[in-house]
């Protein structure tokens, strides 16, 4: 039903991909030009074509990446030997590797995905109410507003939205499912617009979208589930760096940087988060919201 423009999708965004904070995070990142990386969150390999420009032939990254998809785009935009391909979540990092240099973690949902109607991410095309990253997963958007009951969507609109409208869209989903099954990104998006309309730039079902997203793939655990392995495996001068899109990521790294701190073992790069420039702006508008942190471990 929503397959017949997909694939097409997906062939245009290997020629727009634009990763985001791209000299700041390499400056940064590559610390040694014969060591090991980790792009955790490859998406199309952006960072990652750009990291082997700085490294030697003895070098390697893993590249990981839960979307099947787009791992394979990946392997055709890179195409280098140095690179190994991993179609697993970063949480499972011990079992490709044991030591590292470096590690990125892009924590922003691409605009790949973003554009793919079957990826069920956005409402300005009619799809799925999926929003997996893994379709290995059953978890779905179509199961959770059909299915929670209304404290649990309230909880999550609350929660991962960030919407003070949370009771009038968990009501309205609750009242429509009654009478037929949401499932579709239009029909959820409709029904959010008849309670919820705030006026302004931003898409009443913006908030609600942001919050199944996160709950289908458990995104705040697995960004502290990430950090937290991650750290185990860092060499000493090695860094982590991490790219965040909304306010409730970042808190969560914010904490944990601070907390590394506190041990004497890491140094932070960056007091500050480092954003994208006016031109980077200009050029990728999706950038404007990107926050990177950097740590160092030195001991």
């Amino acid at each position: 039903m929503y397959g017949d423009t997909a694939w097409e999708i997906i062939n245009m965004t290997q020629w727009i991909h634009k990763p985001i904070l791209l000299e700041e995070i390499t400056k940064n990142l590559i610390t040694n030009k014969d060591g090991i990386y980790i792009d955790a969150t490859d998406g199309l390999g952006g960072h990652t074509k750009e990291f082997l420009k700085h490294l030697s032939n003895k070098a390697k990254i893993i590249a990981f990446d839960k979307d099947k998809d787009a791992i394979k785009i990946a392997k055709k935009n890179v195409n280098d030997k140095r690179v190994v391909f991993v179609n697993k979540s970063y949480t499972e990092i011990k079992q490709e590797v044991d030591e590292i240099n470096g590690i990125l973690f892009d924590f922003g949902i691409s605009s790949y995905q973003l554009d793919n109607p079957e990826k069920g991410f956005s409402f300005r095309f009619d799809g799925p109410l999926d929003m997996r990253f893994d379709s290995r997963d059953t978890l779905t958007a179509e199961y959770i507003v059909n299915n929670y009951n209304i404290d649990k969507l309230e909880q999550i609109i609350r929660n991962y939205g960030e919407d003070r409208n949370y009771k009038k869209i968990a009501n309205a989903i609750v009242e429509e499912r009654k009478l037929r099954p949401i499932n579709s990104t239009l029909k959820l998006k409709s029904l959010i617009e008849k309670v919820s309309y705030q006026g302004g730039r931003i898409n009443p079902a913006t908030k609600t979208f942001q919050a199944l997203r996160i709950e289908v793939n458990s995104e705040l655990e697995n960004v502290e589930n990430g950090i937290d392995i991650a750290k185990n495996f860092i060499k000493v001068g090695g860094v982590i760096a991490v790219i965040t899109f909304h306010s409730l990521e970042d808190r969560i790294v914010k904490n944990i940087f601070r907390d590394l701190k506190k041990t004497k073992n890491w140094q932070l790069i960056n007091k500050k988060v480092i954003t994208a420039s006016r031109e980077e702006v200009k050029q990728n508008p999706r950038s404007k919201s990107a926050k990177l942190r950097l740590i160092k471990r030195i001991a």
